[in-house]
């Protein structure tokens, strides 16, 4: 995979890196893993085998996680590392520490550490492009994993939940639960542009169009505000405190994440709206929002972005390139899952990470 042309190549290339920023719209096919979402059941160490005619023995498979600081992107580390050192191949990581450019550092650190498979969790789609394609002059294959990349970079496939499937299908279950009743909803995002969390909020507002088209012949879609929570627990809370001050008829409450509304939870408590303001989440299937599903009845649904099954199946893809597989969609989705009352029980698991 590497030769010592192709390392003295690289010693010589890319000495400023240069980013290049286009509109990220990727046009291409998308493949859906036919494997069973991970359960609640599974922990991070559930890790599997995958055959091999390869002997993956010094085998080295480096991860760069743009941070560590919240328990998605602990588990996904965990999956990965479990998985890489279950099959008996050697697990080298970087933590990008939320900067761009510490996380550009840390994958070069990676491509000099001479991985044989670099799986990449990019901060910013447009500014990792220019370490991609060192790596693929030094003959490391890329794997994109859990976000997404400009399709200028160099990389195999990118490794991913179904955002768009999950989020129509959270916007669906919503129509059906309140009928023709008003909905006024506070629309809770991430942070301006991820091309994830638009993702998500497309499948929300599709399936919530889509729905009410075949059952009520007309669509409905009064959403009164929306605000940026930057992925947190606190920005969560923030957000909906000014939400409830400016928009106190709020009845629902959509998001693209779990982690993005468990914060905003707290403060419609504070507020006494717990029976007057329903949840619907695009994306995570977090353990503390399963928990509210499994116990109340103002967080409705959320759906399936397992780090556990994303892990493995990056892994599971490093090593069939490692065996000569080239034929990689540019996309691979693990399968869309909604989590409700019905089946929360099934994916609950309070020993998990995330």
């Amino acid at each position: 995979m590497k030769t010592k042309n192709l390392k003295a190549t690289f010693n010589k290339m890319f000495l400023p890196l240069m980013v290049v920023a286009l509109f990220l719209n990727v046009v291409g096919c998308a493949e859906e893993i036919k494997t069973t979402q991970s359960s609640g059941n599974d922990t991070e160490d559930s890790a599997e085998i995958f055959k091999s005619k390869v002997d993956l023995t010094g085998i080295k498979i480096g991860y760069c996680t743009p941070s560590l600081n919240a328990p998605y992107y602990q588990a996904l580390f965990q999956s990965i590392k479990s998985t890489t050192e279950k099959n008996g191949m050697e697990f080298i990581s970087a933590d990008g520490q939320n900067d761009i450019n510490k996380q550009i550092a840390a994958v070069e650190d990676l491509i000099t550490k001479g991985v044989d498979a670099l799986l990449l969790n990019p901060k910013d789609p447009d500014a990792l492009v220019g370490v991609t394609k060192m790596a693929k002059a030094a003959g490391i294959p890329v794997f994109i994993i859990d976000s997404s990349i400009n399709p200028s970079a160099d990389f195999v496939t990118t490794i991913q939940s179904n955002n768009l499937a999950n989020g129509e299908l959270a916007g669906e279950w919503l129509v059906k639960k309140m009928g023709n009743k008003k909905m006024n909803i506070a629309l809770l995002s991430g942070n301006a542009g991820n091309p994830v969390g638009k993702k998500r909020k497309q499948g929300l507002l599709q399936g919530i169009t889509e729905e009410q088209l075949r059952t009520q012949g007309k669509i409905d879609l009064n959403i009164k505000t929306q605000a940026y929570t930057e992925w947190s627990y606190a920005g969560g809370l923030q957000a909906m405190e000014d939400i409830l001050v400016a928009h106190p008829d709020i009845n629902v409450v959509i998001t693209e994440s779990d982690v993005c509304v468990l914060g905003a939870i707290k403060a419609i408590k504070q507020a006494g709206k717990t029976n007057d303001i329903l949840i619907v989440a695009g994306a995570d299937g977090q353990k503390e929002a399963i928990k509210y599903i499994m116990d109340t009845d103002f967080y409705g649904c959320t759906a399936m972005n397992s780090p556990v099954q994303i892990g493995k199946n990056a892994v599971k893809y490093a090593v069939e390139y490692i065996n000569g597989k080239r034929d990689f969609d540019k996309t691979s989705f693990t399968a869309p899952l909604l989590i409700t009352k019905a089946n929360a029980a099934k994916y609950y698991n309070p020993k998990a990470l995330f």
